[in-house]
């Protein structure tokens, strides 16, 4: 996970041209709570209407939210919407001077009417029909003038991609060393050949093939055949709930599982994959690290409903909250501060302690237990082999910081155990920022490392009573003296 939080940070800014059908989604919403008695339909009470970009627009907002410059390249009528449509555009911060208006068609409009985040209904505007030989001409010499890092073709099949359109700008990306990502509508993936990914979800491969993929085992022997029919370099199939399945055109696949928490909406998830993997290909990732951060990403747009953009901080908020999946974690390991962020996001309490925990014994179980006690969550910063050997002297310690941390890990009310290389875990307190810091009563005149950071940060510190007669050095002294 911790890899993954740096490849996302270390994107670059390419310029993307996003090409295809750019529309305009727009959102009634409301409640349902009678029938029409004009007809057996659920009757919508319109509290609030909103629009969004869709179709080609959604993959430019989420490119823009991604950190990417983009130039859009499409048609739309001579209407209002048409305005509305560019005007939204340019608002984001992409480029619309590769833009057409035409009058032989209305801007598509996808109107949805939405009853407690259920889909009730959906009205299309729009006229399917294939661009007029003159715009296409103009619309390819306004690509072609412009500079892009990659180009992205969102092909919804509203006549704006013609194949030998599609081909053209396969073939200039192609002969300018840039990747060309499509997001095809049609069963003939031939019509994308040569292009660097094709990204398909699993119905429209299945169309593709002529036949179901109901086992993973399925997707990728008719993927691989998919791939290789249509002389695609790359074919990326999602699969929804079994996350995706990447195809190379020399025969290797890749399958990871979805990242996805809870499914609300998978509308225009679609386009936040294909935005994903765009900016990562163009920031020169391989197209299995690609993937993974258009998983990552795909995870977020499901959970929420309608079409949405995902922004790069907060794919990067959501990977950082990621639970750990161990207790054990390096101090400079990016996982730690990612487990502490998971823990505040969900409002727990988080509270530190420290010591070295040689012999492990009741006094130590009851001080531990009696620190979690104070909060929600216990990190235990664990003194490395050689400080304990400053600390305590060069006998010890008597159990390795392996031993030592896979028993305290045992410990249910231990969260984390973090081993520290210092004689004292001021740095790593420095780090955590614990909002309870936690020693044993001894300590109260000793002074605490770290305790005055926390108290200027508006934490607490605390002290607890430890159980008599119980050390790790009169239990060494009897086990000598027994022998």
């Amino acid at each position: 996970m911790s890899d993954l939080i740096t490849d996302v940070q270390q994107l670059s800014n390419p310029r993307i041209a996003v090409v295809g059908d750019f529309m305009i989604d727009r959102y009634i919403l409301g409640d349902a709570k009678r029938v029409s008695p004009e007809a057996p339909v659920p009757v919508v009470h319109a509290s609030a209407e909103e629009d969004r970009l869709g179709g080609a627009g959604n993959v430019a907002a989420n490119l823009v939210g991604l950190g990417a410059q983009v130039l859009c390249c499409g048609v739309h009528g001579e209407d209002a919407s048409g305005e509305q449509l560019c005007q939204m555009l340019s608002d984001l911060g992409a480029e619309t001077e590769a833009m057409l208006a035409c009058n032989d068609r209305p801007t598509i409009q996808k109107i949805r009417v939405m009853a407690r985040n259920q889909q009730m209904l959906r009205v299309d505007r729009e006229d399917s029909c294939a661009l007029a030989a003159t715009d296409e001409q103009l619309l390819q010499e306004k690509l072609f003038a412009a500079e892009f890092d990659a180009v992205v073709i969102s092909d919804y099949g509203k006549g704006c991609l013609s194949a030998e359109f599609t081909q053209a700008i396969i073939a200039e990306a192609q002969r300018r060393g840039v990747p060309s990502l499509v997001d095809p509508k049609h069963r003939d993936l031939s019509r994308y050949a040569n292009a660097s990914m094709v990204t398909p979800n699993r119905s429209e491969a299945e169309l593709a093939a002529g036949c179901a993929m109901p086992s993973l085992a399925d997707v990728e022997k008719l993927g691989g055949k998919l791939c290789a029919d249509a002389k695609l370099q790359s074919l990326l199939i999602t699969l929804g709930a079994e996350g995706m399945f990447l195809i190379n055109g020399d025969g290797g696949a890749t399958h990871i599982s979805t990242s996805a928490r809870q499914v609300y909406d998978v509308t225009g998830a679609g386009d936040t994959v294909i935005s994903a993997l765009a900016i990562s290909l163009a920031s020169g990732y391989d197209s299995i690290k690609s993937m993974h951060i258009a998983n990552a990403a795909a995870g977020i747009a499901v959970s929420k409903v309608g079409t949405t953009m995902v922004s790069r901080e907060e794919l990067l908020r959501n990977l950082r909250a990621s639970k750990p999946a161990g207790k054990v974690i390096a101090e400079d390991d990016a996982q730690l501060l990612a487990a502490i962020e998971h823990f505040r996001l969900e409002g727990r309490k988080v509270v530190f302690t420290n010591g070295c925990f040689d012999i492990l014994h009741a006094g130590h179980v009851r001080y531990l237990r009696a620190a979690r006690g104070l909060g929600d969550v216990l990190v235990l910063g664990l003194n490395d082999d050689d400080s304990v050997s400053r600390l305590k002297g060069a006998d010890r310690p008597y159990n390795q910081l392996q031993d030592r941390a896979e028993v305290l890990s045992a410990l249910e009310f231990i969260d984390l155990v973090v081993p520290f290389a210092d004689d004292t875990p001021e740095s790593l307190v420095q780090k955590i920022l614990p909002d309870v810091l936690v020693k044993g009563a001894d300590y109260k005149d000793k002074g605490v490392a770290g305790a005055e950071f926390v108290k200027k940060n508006g934490g607490e510190v605390e002290f607890i009573d430890m159980l008599p007669g119980r050390s790790t050095t009169g239990i060494a002294e009897r086990i000598r003296d027994s022998n």
